[in-house]
């Protein structure tokens, strides 16, 4: 009888599952269910139901499972990634009290300045947590409840995220690993504990609202008999701590070892490496996370990756194959056509009031092609940004290890290479989070089982390169590159007085 696991990956826009072999590590079935988010919400406001996840879920593991032929016996163990940072507000009856916020949300600038103010600025938040306090982290959205909706506040008993609400629908148990937990902002990832300094700055007695913290190699609990119900497996399963999708992308890319870097090109854009201790950036614009093996992350996001590719793509009305082919017919640099593409705002780096801003329009220029190349180009600047500050801080990439849509692209990757200056890899499994979930979840079985396995052994065994897809820079458009990041830089500088004031006129 085989012996598999289920990984999801439960995201902005869908959610995947995987079945996995237990022993092989082959993925044998996977599936997805899309979504949205709601509709006809307030400036800055990006929010979505719960229960959506859920529901995509169960749809993604059952559409799985028939792929892979699998029966109830034969799953031992399921992990779960979800997207970071999403509030998810639970009453003491267990059930949502109202839609998450997400990761995307930018309408809690003022919470944030409220919370950086009562911390000391800065400098007191990096003491405090050894992070800045910004609006994709979790605590401004807790304070945006208390300060905007004090009646949903008052029946606030548990605080999840969106990966730890799905552990909770599939075990009972309410709980919160170490990986997830440091995007809150309210985890001191040094010392991997609750700061105290900003559950007195929230206040309402936040510190009971929390769930258990567990460090990556310990189980969730198991799977609770309605939902093994639901799913059509069955009880006692096991349910690992899972993580974050970044969290989680980086088991699934191999990226368990010091020395190695991982991009995430999806909705938002990710960039992280593994780390031995903390790396705690005094400007803020590096997160310094754990990751959901027992290390530690620094990352650094950017919040407009295929958000761009994707509404320029979808206006046009072209396939990906025709947006593709449209942008390999202009050179390196888009003839100096430049993208800031800050369509959700930016976090690395952060501008919650930035908008789009295309720099370059002339008569020659005004094409599809130099529009399609330069969202390209522009989402990758963006992330190069936050790349260099990485390197400044001692985590200097040679080899980058691509996972999401954006990778999938052959121009993109050769995009991405140049910007870069790196070699770009991609993974025999594409989908990293949903996979690293499955891996996570073989180590947690195994630990249970009394062996004595290392996380990153078992990456080393079943994570391989798809080598024929490997991109390698090219000098002359490296030296192009260099300059458009420069000129970006300079315009992003420049406008974040504009766009604060621009914000004001927006009609939404």
């Amino acid at each position: 009888m085989r012996t598999l696991l289920i990984g999801i990956d439960s995201g902005t826009q869908s959610t995947k599952a995987l079945v996995v072999d237990a022993k092989s590590g082959k993925v044998l079935g996977s599936a997805a269910a899309a979504y949205d988010l709601l509709p006809n919400l307030p400036p800055g406001a990006k929010e979505q139901h719960p229960h959506t996840w859920r529901d995509a879920t169960a749809k993604a593991i059952q559409g799985a499972l028939k792929q892979a032929k699998g029966k109830a016996s034969e799953v031992v163990a399921i992990g779960v990634s979800g997207q970071q940072h999403g509030f998810v507000p639970l009453d003491k009856a267990g059930d949502v009290i109202r839609p998450a916020k997400l990761w995307c949300d930018t309408s809690t600038i003022a919470e944030c300045e409220e919370l950086t103010a009562k911390l000391g600025g800065l400098k007191g938040a990096s003491k405090a947590v050894g992070n800045a306090i910004l609006p994709g982290f979790t605590v401004p959205k807790i304070l945006w409840l208390k300060n905007h909706e004090p009646k949903n506040f008052a029946k606030l008993a548990t605080v999840l995220l969106p990966h730890d609400y799905l552990n909770y629908w599939l075990t009972g148990q309410a709980v919160m690993e170490y990986g997830d937990a440091s995007g809150t902002a309210i985890l001191d990832v040094r010392k991997r504990k609750w700061s105290e300094a900003v559950l007195k700055a929230v206040g309402g007695d936040l510190a009971a609202k929390l769930p258990r913290l567990i460090s990556s190699d310990q189980p969730a609990g198991t799977l609770q008999a309605s939902t093994a119900q639901a799913l059509g497996l069955n009880p006692g399963v096991l349910v690992s701590a899972g993580g974050g999708d970044n969290m989680m992308g980086a088991i699934g890319t191999g990226n368990t070892r010091a020395g190695t870097v991982t991009a995430s090109f999806g909705t938002s854009g990710t960039i992280y490496a593994c780390a031995d201790k903390p790396v705690v950036d005094p400007a803020g614009e590096i997160a310094a996370f754990c990751d959901s093996t027992n290390h530690w992350l620094p990352l650094l996001c950017t919040m407009n990756v295929t958000v761009a590719t994707e509404m320029m793509r979808k206006d046009f009305g072209y396939s990906h194959e025709q947006f593709e082919a449209k942008a390999a017919k202009v050179p390196a640099g888009s003839r100096g056509l430049l993208l800031l593409p800050y369509l959700e705002g930016e976090r690395t780096p952060n501008i919650p009031d930035g908008c789009g801003t295309m720099l370059g329009i002339n008569p020659g220029t005004f094409t599809a092609s130099h529009y399609c190349r330069a969202a390209f180009e522009g989402v990758t600047l963006g992330m190069n940004y936050g790349l260099r500050r990485l390197a400044e801080l001692g985590l200097k990439a040679t080899q980058i290890r691509a996972t999401g849509g954006g990778a999938k692209s052959k121009l993109w990757r050769q995009i991405m290479a140049d910007v870069f200056n790196a070699e770009v890899v991609t993974l025999k499994v594409g989908e990293g989070a949903a996979y690293g979930a499955a891996l996570q979840a073989l180590w947690c079985w195994r630990l249970q089982k009394g062996e004595r396995v290392n996380i990153a052994d078992l990456t080393d065994q079943f994570v391989t390169l798809n080598k024929a897809e490997t991109a390698e820079p090219d000098a002359k458009n490296v030296a192009v590159y260099q300059e458009l990041q420069a000129l970006q830089d300079a315009a992003s500088k420049a406008l974040r007085g504009v766009f604060t004031q621009h914000r004001k006129f927006v009609l939404w």
